[in-house]
């Protein structure tokens, strides 16, 4: 369910609102494709539904979707989606047995949406080379549609972090769980110090920020905040540079598997303590309850949000998926 600063959530009410041969843009949305990262450090969080069903509905929603699968160990999409693996995946285009990702999207049953199927059974693909990794990211950013929806694998490695960053304002998951919360504090600290390495710097900032990814660092760098004070220490420009980029950056949250009022109010605790420890402003998209028409909308391989659209895991991920879509209509007119 999509939240407002003074909604007052409701669990058992539902949500709450915090190609090749696919349709000209839509009137909705009109501008420039919006990408949206959805990933959140440990597995196990429903990323990949969430993912798989937001997208679904985008596309229900006449928006022009292509989701792209980029759990190149573990890509599982296609079965969230009903299909059968396809003959054609980014290992192709990793590989360059084709020319662009655009020769490996895959039609679905579902007018508007697009698939790109990760890499599969391919012992070295989780870990692609370098020049791989920007070949993939760099034409991911030239797809044409409304939105791509880019789902990560689990973890904060490297891979994981640079396809977050493809993002405009990626999504965040978790569940109101210790585990889950502690992982995305870290792969918030994790994308951030990431980000700041990407800027070119001299060798002395870098080396502060490679500093400040280890925990557990001698110069007491411990949050964005610490680090972005050392970058000041060092030099004025680099620092004042640092406070823009984390000014800038906004990731999105959402809290899965929810069961109680409590559980709700885990995204707002989360939005506070990321602003007052790390100076990083969390846009708290909104939650989905706990809902036994998950898991069995899994097992059956089809999406939540077309087998049981009245559920109330469905109808939060509508309000979530019409909150995303009136934030695009106000960058369109700002």
């Amino acid at each position: 369910m999509a939240l407002s600063e003074t909604a007052q959530p409701r669990i058992e009410g539902g949500g709450m609102a915090l190609m090749n041969g696919m349709p000209s843009r839509s009137m909705e949305t009109s501008g420039r494709t919006q990408i949206l990262a959805v990933g959140g450090g440990k597995g196990g969080s429903g990323k990949s539904f969430l993912a798989a069903n937001i997208g679904v509905h985008l596309s229900k929603r006449g928006q022009r979707v292509i989701m792209v699968d980029t759990d190149l160990g573990g890509a599982n999409l296609h079965t969230l989606l009903g299909m059968p693996p396809p003959q054609a995946t980014l290992d192709d285009f990793i590989n360059r047995r084709v020319d662009s990702i655009r020769d490996v999207i895959v039609k679905t049953e579902i007018p508007n949406l697009g698939l790109v199927i990760g890499a599969r059974d391919m012992l070295d693909a989780a870990n692609p080379r370098i020049y791989q990794k920007l070949r993939i990211i760099r034409h991911i950013r030239n797809l044409d549609g409304d939105y791509v929806i880019v789902d990560l694998g689990a973890g904060n490695s490297f891979n994981v972090l640079d396809f977050f960053l493809i993002s405009d304002e990626g999504i965040l998951v978790v569940t109101p769980e210790p585990t889950s919360i502690e992982n995305a504090y870290r792969f918030v600290k994790s994308v951030f110090y990431r980000k700041l390495r990407k800027l070119r710097l001299d060798p002395e900032a870098r080396r502060t920020i490679d500093t400040a990814m280890n925990q557990r660092n001698k110069r007491g760098i411990r949050t964005p905040l610490d680090l972005v004070e050392a970058l000041e220490s060092l030099d004025d420009v680099v620092g004042q540079m640092a406070r823009k980029e984390i000014g800038r950056f906004r990731p999105r949250l959402i809290v899965n598997q929810v069961r109680t009022r409590g559980d709700v109010d885990v995204g707002f605790s989360m939005r506070s303590a990321c602003l007052r420890f790390f100076g990083i402003s969390l846009n708290y998209l909104g939650y989905v309850p706990y809902d036994n028409e998950v898991w069995q909308s899994v097992q059956r391989k089809r999406p939540l949000v077309l087998e049981r659209p009245y559920a109330r895991a469905s109808r939060c991920i509508a309000e979530i998926t019409g909150k995303l879509l009136r934030e695009q209509q106000v960058r369109c007119h700002s």
